[in-house]
């Protein structure tokens, strides 16, 4: 259910979502009703610095505004195990639990932003706060409407990353990266020669797959953890091509591999 700045209440119909990016679209039948909408920005015109106002429900109050300015642009910011904010907005605009999913506005009314998280050492806010871009978002929201899904680029690898002990341990040509421990069969990166493991190592109490390539970088952007991976894929497209460069062996190689697109969400 919605409720409108007027308290006027309307069922809610789940449209779709990106968990990765943690957006999801709904839709409302307001019966004949004129709504207002706030027009969308451009989220890639706004400038450190620039003022921007932020509204949401802090602590149930509904309806609260604060102010403040951009305070740096481009972070990518984790928010769970498996969502993160890419090229995040940051905002010293006071932000608190139930300011999320309000919009961030810049000085001439446009939404800029959808508020999402907070950097908090007590759990209030301590004037950083971030936001996920609005086009960002008006691409998701355009991919929902369309197909009803999100297009997500997928490589098809299984990987661990290698750093410190394990690299050592394995005798590798770097110091990290991500071990191809598998590649899906008829995927982007068995189609484009990756190589997953041939053989089986015991790491601790894990048993992984060894042998196959270590991925170091993608479109020259380095990779030393699968969330670094998730970030670039985050940025293409499914039929985007990308240089996966990797050690094989010990030798370099950079190899074009033309992305799919994942399947669910």
């Amino acid at each position: 259910e919605v409720v409108l700045g007027d308290q006027s209440h309307h069922p809610a119909k789940y449209i779709g979502a990106d968990q990765r990016n943690d957006v999801a679209l709904i839709k409302i039948d307001p019966k004949g009703k004129h709504l207002s909408a706030l027009p969308l920005g451009d989220s890639g015109a706004i400038q450190v610095g620039q003022k921007v106002l932020a509204i949401g429900n802090p602590f149930g109050f509904q309806s609260t505004l604060t102010t403040g300015v951009v305070s740096a642009l481009g972070r990518t910011v984790q928010t769970s195990q498996t969502t993160f904010i890419d090229e995040a907005i940051q905002t010293d605009a006071a932000i608190n639990r139930g300011n999320s999913g309000g919009p961030l506005i810049n000085s001439h009314g446009e939404v800029i932003g959808i508020n999402s998280a907070i950097y908090t050492p007590t759990g209030t806010t301590a004037g950083i706060g971030f936001a996920i871009p609005i086009n960002t978002a008006k691409n998701i929201a355009n991919d929902l409407m369309t197909d009803g899904r999100v297009h997500r680029a997928f490589l098809g690898v299984q990987t661990l990353p290698v750093g410190g002990w394990l690299a050592e341990a394995l005798d590798l040509p770097v110091q990290e990266g991500l071990l191809i421990e598998a590649v899906t069969r008829g995927g982007p990166a068995a189609a484009a020669g990756l190589h997953g493991g041939d053989r089986q190592a015991l790491a601790g109490m894990r048993r992984i797959a060894i042998g196959g390539d270590v991925i170091v970088a993608i479109d020259d952007q380095k990779i030393a953890s699968p969330f670094d991976m998730n970030v670039i894929l985050n940025r293409k497209r499914p039929g985007d091509t990308v240089k996966v460069s990797i050690y094989r062996g010990g030798k370099k190689m950079d190899i074009p591999v033309k992305l799919g697109e994942r399947t669910g969400n």
